[in-house]
């Protein structure tokens, strides 16, 4: 192998190569970066046995050939040199034993790995391909994954949950997130996507979201689904993603939304960033054993209220609209906190079933994305009151 590479060329690709393999643990095989140059490209590619990553960069190739060496080394070695001082030559010495990285007097060495070590990367479908936007995927994603498990054992429930549906002659795509105690749902219309999905939908595991995060930008992507594995690929076809499918059994989450239709809900209108800042006062009065934030409802205002035995209480009342029988209802504040700042209506709208029932939270300006949060048991401790605070 023998080529000469421009730095800031491949950075990108060693970054996005280097995020996937684990740094320490693992066979070392793992920890590898594979550089193959061929066809004036240097094809940079990396898996930890799941995801695969594979990148394809401009180069002056001289001589073909196949390296693998330690990935995170590697990369954190280019990322402190600089492009302005001249390109990168990359070559393996006669014997294949080593591969060596020069740039002007610069010359680093590192040892190559047995090339009976890799393995072929999964090819990208060319047929039943979809272009997509990327930086909508990365939408949905942040709006969905924050109410997946994160427990792997958990099987379905730790997984992204991407279905097509029908109703009325129109389709849509759903795409889900559950993990017990919260639930997630945001609908999309794309002919194209709903005829690449399977019917029974698709399942990504959690620990896979992240990486494919960090790997989206906004450009066009180009999806394709095989009968094991998701692909991503570049508009421009320079580097692919793919990561492995599931197959469970996901929960029928339509028993918990049917019950937010029903003639005897309360419902809870109110301003979303000032509860938000209410909720974010009202949170520093939490403790390990009460991390509730309480809410007693008037008709034209709700109040929020905490406690503590150690932090002592607090007391806020908002301007809202209210119907309903509920009298009082508690949530985890923190987490309540995380679902509102999901949205982006000006105001929500709280759809409670029962005190420890269900609840549907949604936004005029988010008409495709509901949220559904299981409230807490009130335990009726009382520190402090009004009279000695």
């Amino acid at each position: 192998m023998f080529l000469k590479v421009n730095r800031d060329g491949i950075i990108e690709g060693l970054q996005k190569s280097a995020n996937i393999i684990p740094a320490k643990t693992g066979a070392a095989f793992l920890r590898t970066i594979w550089l193959k140059a061929e066809n004036g490209t240097l094809n940079i590619m990396s898996t930890d046995s799941n995801l695969e990553f594979m990148g394809a960069y401009q180069a002056e190739v001289t001589d073909d050939g196949l390296a693998g060496v330690q990935g995170r080394a590697f990369y954190d070695l280019v990322r402190q040199l600089r492009s302005d001082q001249g390109d990168l030559v990359i070559k393996t010495d006669g014997d294949n034993q080593n591969l060596l990285l020069e740039q002007k007097s610069r010359k680093y060495t590192f040892p190559v790995n047995d090339p009976e070590w890799f393995q072929k990367f999964s090819q990208f479908p060319e047929n039943g391909t979809v272009f997509w936007s990327g930086d909508f995927m990365h939408e949905i994603i942040d709006k969905i994954s924050f109410c997946i498990s994160d427990e792997d054992s958990m099987e379905a429930i730790a997984c992204l949950y991407m279905i097509p549906r029908e109703e009325n002659g129109v389709r849509s795509i759903e795409v889900c997130g559950l993990n017990g105690h919260q639930f997630a749902m945001f609908n999309f219309v794309n002919d194209d996507i709903a005829d690449l999905l399977p019917a029974e939908g698709v399942l990504i595991q959690k620990k896979y979201l992240a990486e494919l995060k960090k790997w989206l930008t906004a450009d066009e992507i180009e999806m394709a689904i095989s009968e094991k594995r998701l692909f991503f690929r570049t508009g421009d076809k320079s580097e692919t993603f793919t990561l492995p499918l599931s197959y469970y059994q996901y929960p029928n989450y339509y028993n918990f939304l049917a019950k937010l239709n029903d003639d005897d809900v309360s419902k809870l209108h109110v301003n979303r960033a000032e509860l938000v800042d209410a909720l974010g006062r009202v949170s520093l009065f939490n403790t390990d054993s009460n991390r509730c934030a309480y809410f007693t409802f008037g008709e034209s205002e709700v109040t929020v209220h905490s406690q503590g035995q150690d932090t002592g209480a607090a007391r806020e009342a908002i301007d809202a609209t209210y119907s309903g029988d509920l009298e009082r209802i508690a949530f985890p504040t923190k987490n309540l906190i995380d679902i509102l700042n999901h949205f982006n209506s000006e105001s929500v709208t709280f759809t409670l079933t029962g005190g420890e029932a269900p609840c549907g939270i949604s936004g005029e300006d988010d008409p495709d994305y509901k949220v559904i949060v299981m409230p807490m048991m009130i335990q009726e401790e009382t520190y402090y009151t009004e009279d000695n605070a």
